[in-house]
């Protein structure tokens, strides 16, 4: 699974619509990000912002290396 498909359903928990809505973009643009091209400096903002709005405790390491899934954060508990 890519990065930022990883973020978007394990982090978010999100649709491509309902995430695409949250950075600020298109769905397709989102679809484009999920097949492997980067988003912008600008759109990884966005992300992390929306994040933190969120409450969620954000690692940028994640545009790098997929987020632990609650099962692998489950077993390492």
């Amino acid at each position: 699974m890519n990065t930022l498909s990883s973020i978007r359903k394990r982090v978010f928990r999100l649709t491509q619509t309902e995430f695409a809505a949250l950075a600020g973009v298109q769905q397709s643009t989102v679809s484009r990000w999920e097949n492997g091209v980067a988003p912008s400096l600008d759109e990884m903002q966005a992300i992390r912002e929306a994040a933190v709005s969120r409450g969620i405790a954000w690692d940028d390491r994640w545009f790098f290396e997929a987020p632990p899934s609650e099962r692998d954060t489950a077993s390492a508990a």
